[in-house]
C-alpha cells in the first residue's frame, strides 16, 4: 500500500485556495444582490427620469423659446426672462405668494406643534387615535373639493360663516372679494386642508423625545412654557426643520385655493407665481414664457431652502 506524504508547502495552499473561493463566492453574492437592488430600483429611475428630471430640462430649454404649439418653436434667447423681470404681475403673484407663505406656515407649525403636544399628553390612547384621526382626514380630501366646499362656507351673502358671525352682531365679511381679507381666507382654507400632515410630523417628534431629560426638567422645576422653551423646543429642533422646510416648499407652490376659490381676484389680489405660470402657459398658450417663469419659481424654492438649512445651523441641534 502506498502512503502520501503531505508536503509542508501545501497546508498554506490548500488554505489559501479556500480563502480565495470563499472570498470568490462572497463577493458574487454581494453582487447577485447589487444587481437585484438595481432591478427593483430601474422602475423608480426611469419614472424619475420621464416624468421630474425629463420634464425638468424640456422645461429649461424652452424658457429660451416662443412656442404655441400651433407654429414652430422660435428660438429668442432670454427675451422671456427680460419680459418676466419687467411685468409688474409678476412681481405681485411673487408678493403674494410669500404672504400666504409667511401666514399659511407660521399656522401651520404653531398650531400642528400645539395640537401634538397636547395629543401626545393624552392618557386615552383611543381618545388619541381619534384625534389622530381627525386631524388627518383633511389631508385625504381633494384640494378642488375642499377650495369648492369652503369658498361656499365663506360666502359673503349666503355663507355659513357669515350667518352664524351675523347671529353675534359681526358685519358681513367679503372672504373672498375684499383684498385685504382674501389672503387670510386663502390662509385659513389651505391651513385646515394641510395641518394633519404637520401634526403627524411632530405628533411623531413628540414622541420620540427622550423620557429621561423630560423627567428630569421636571424633578429640577421645569414647567409649563419654560419647560417647552428650554427642553420641548431645542429637541425638536430637527423636526421643526424638516416641518419647516417641506411646508415652505409646498406652500410656494400655491395654486389649488387661488385658483377656484377666487380666480387670483379680486383683481391680482390672490394671485400666485403657479396661477401666472398656468394661465401664460396653458390660458394664453405660451409656453416659453410660462416655463421662464416656472425657473424663476424653481429657483426661488432652492435659494429659499438652502437659506434655511444655513440658517439651520444656528438652532438646530442633533444630539
Amino acid at each position: 500500500m502506498t502512503s502520501y506524504t503531505v508536503q509542508p508547502s501545501e497546508g498554506p495552499r490548500r488554505n489559501a485556495l479556500v480563502r480565495w473561493l470563499a472570498a470568490d463566492t462572497m463577493n458574487g453574492i454581494k453582487r447577485q444582490r447589487a444587481i437585484l437592488g438595481y432591478t427593483f430600483l430601474i422602475p423608480t429611475i426611469v419614472g424619475l427620469l420621464l416624468f421630474i428630471v425629463g420634464p425638468m430640462l424640456f422645461t429649461f430649454a424652452l424658457s429660451f423659446f416662443k412656442w404655441n404649439v400651433f407654429r414652430p418653436p422660435e428660438v429668442i434667447g432670454f427675451a422671456n426672462f427680460e419680459r418676466l423681470f419687467s411685468d409688474p404681475r409678476v412681481f405681485v403673484s411673487f408678493r403674494n405668494t410669500f404672504l400666504l407663505v409667511i401666514m399659511t406656515v407660521t399656522m401651520l407649525e404653531v398650531l400642528a406643534m400645539s395640537l401634538a403636544l397636547a395629543v401626545h399628553r393624552l392618557a386615552s390612547r383611543a381618545l388619541g387615535y381619534f384625534f389622530r384621526t381627525a386631524y388627518f382626514l383633511p389631508v385625504l380630501l381633494s384640494g378642488a373639493a375642499v377650495a369648492v366646499t369652503l369658498g361656499y362656507l365663506f360666502h359673503q351673502d349666503f355663507g355659513v360663516i357669515n350667518y352664524y358671525l351675523g347671529k353675534v352682531g359681526v358685519p358681513k365679511i367679503a372672504w373672498l372679494t375684499d383684498s385685504n381679507v382674501v389672503l387670510w381666507t386663502i390662509s385659513l382654507t389651505t391651513v385646515w386642508r394641510n395641518m394633519g400632515f404637520t401634526f403627524i410630523i411632530y405628533l411623531g417628534g413628540v414622541s420620540s423625545l427622550p423620557s429621561e431629560v423630560l423627567e428630569a426638567a421636571q424633578v429640577d422645576g421645569a414647567a409649563g412654557w419654560r419647560r417647552i422653551r428650554s427642553i420641548v423646543l431645542p429637541l425638536l429642533s430637527p423636526t421643526i426643520l424638516f416641518a419647516t422646510v417641506t411646508d415652505i416648499i409646498k406652500m410656494l407652490q400655491f395654486f389649488d385655493e387661488p385658483f377656484i376659490m377666487t380666480r387670483g381676484g379680486p383683481g391680482d389680489a390672490s394671485r400666485t407665481v403657479v396661477m401666472m405660470m398656468y394661465e401664460n402657459a396653458f390660458g394664453n398658450l405660451d409656453f416659453g414664457y410660462g416655463s421662464a417663469i416656472a425657473l424663476i419659481l424653481f429657483a426661488v424654492i432652492m435659494i429659499v431652502t438652502g437659506v434655511q438649512f444655513v440658517l439651520s445651523r444656528r438652532w438646530v441641534f442633533y444630539n
